[in-house]
């Protein structure tokens, strides 16, 4: 029962000092909004650029790096066994770009349970020329299918099927920043010459823009039976193994491991894009900081609201205490006091934090390097508005304790006495 009756108490106040609460509730409503707005948007700016990079990078990929022979013929000596030896201008060992024993790889691979999926690439470098035009660039033999499931290359295409590469023996997809250099569109034609001076004819099959010129402007897409022809490799021949796992926080431990276990080289997607990693994080720091500092900031206006109210209440405290409050009860009325404060402007900020995002998810973005972008990027993650509620309610629940401490402690005799 007293529960009830330290709730109607503190109803009373509140609507005693009705536009200041109001006041009060919407600096909560505004810092609530805000920091879902922010923190949504910034979140949903994360997602789009790491997957600038990131979705179309593998977790983990396999090939063999180019580099010095770990074991020098004078270390394998019986004779310099125990000796310290000095080597000098060492050379890179010509082994090839070739995986090796690569079937044997991949169903090994197919079969791990930490493994999604698994795409082989042969890569190799080349160049595009058109009439008197000779750019330098990259060619990716893909496996249509694997590709498109692991990194949706379909996502980035702006003209053209990526499935019709499958069964086109001379089909080619290029970057936006070649089609625009060779002046070509999708059904021309171009040669490609290999580092080994042969010439091949390739069609335009389609166009894709990743929105990163150093890609868009250099890499084309091929069957993987096409780049080997055009390599005159065998079958067998792949430079690259991509894979993905279902869970990619365990990307460099499993890269070691399974380096070791097929003798390739290795590198996993937090080693390759460390960079973006740290971008994300310090910009999620940033959003969440200024979140937090709206909410404070309306956290000191309760603070204020609150105080005035006790100096202008001092004769209802003292009433209170001699009518058989103590200064426990007069301590939460003061305290629920606030907290309705908090509440009432932590849902009213999470129906307007949820209005704002919709609005900024609305607003068209258009931009000729992201073309399957069409508005500002959002991310409607339930985790915000939780977090929003729970540190308005945290607050204003402090920023109603300290001057429900001060009212808990005023002697009733004193306040009468000085009236």
């Amino acid at each position: 029962m007293k529960i009830f009756l330290i709730l109607d108490v503190a109803t009373g106040f509140l609507l005693a000092r009705l536009k200041q609460s109001i006041v009060a509730a919407v600096g909560v409503t505004f810092g609530v909004a805000m920091f879902i707005a922010l923190v949504s948007f910034m979140s949903g700016l994360n997602n789009l650029l790491d997957g600038l990079i990131l979705n179309r990078t593998p977790h983990i990929r396999f090939y063999n790096e180019i580099k010095p022979s770990e074991n020098q013929p004078v270390n394998l000596s019986q004779q310099h066994k125990d000796a310290f030896n000095f080597i000098r201008s060492l050379k890179p060992k010509d082994q090839g770009k070739e995986i090796y024993n690569s079937k044997s790889i991949l169903q090994a691979l197919k079969n791990d349970p930490r493994v999604i999926d698994v795409a082989p690439k042969a890569a190799s470098q080349v160049f595009f020329n058109t009439g008197i035009i000779e750019i330098a660039g990259l060619v990716n033999g893909i496996d249509i299918a694997a590709e498109e499931k692991l990194f949706r290359f379909s996502d980035y295409v702006l003209e053209g099927d990526i499935n019709t590469l499958a069964n086109a023996t001379n089909g080619i997809f290029i970057g936006k920043g070649i089609a625009d250099k060779l002046l070509v569109d999708v059904g021309d034609v171009i040669q490609v010459t290999t580092p080994k001076g042969d010439i091949s004819s390739l069609k335009v099959a389609g166009i894709f823009q990743f929105g990163l010129a150093e890609i868009d402007n250099v890499t084309s897409y091929a069957s993987l039976s096409t780049v080997q022809k055009l390599l005159g490799k065998p079958a067998s021949y792949i430079t690259d193994i991509q894979i993905k796992l279902t869970d990619i926080k365990a990307a460099p431990a499993t890269a070691i491991e399974l380096s070791k276990e097929f003798g390739i080289d290795a590198i996993d997607i937090q080693t390759a894009n460390s960079q973006f990693e740290t971008g994300s994080k310090v910009r999620t720091i940033i959003s969440y900081a200024v979140g937090i500092t709206l909410l404070i900031v309306a956290g000191f206006g309760i603070y204020n609201i609150l105080n005035m109210l006790i100096y202008e209440k001092m004769d209802s405290i003292a009433i209170l205490k001699a009518t058989g409050f103590s200064g426990r009860d007069v301590q939460w009325i003061f305290i629920l006091l606030s907290l309705i404060i908090g509440l009432a402007g932590g849902l009213s900020g999470l129906g307007f934090g949820f209005i704002l995002t919709g609005i900024i998810d609305n607003i068209p973005f258009e931009t000729a390097s992201l073309p399957t972008i069409k508005t500002y990027p959002i991310d409607y993650k339930s985790a915000y508005y939780f977090i929003g509620i729970t540190f308005a309610m945290v607050t204003t629940f402090f920023a109603g304790l300290f001057p429900a401490r001060k009212a808990s402690k005023l002697d009733p005799v004193t306040i009468i006495r000085g009236k």
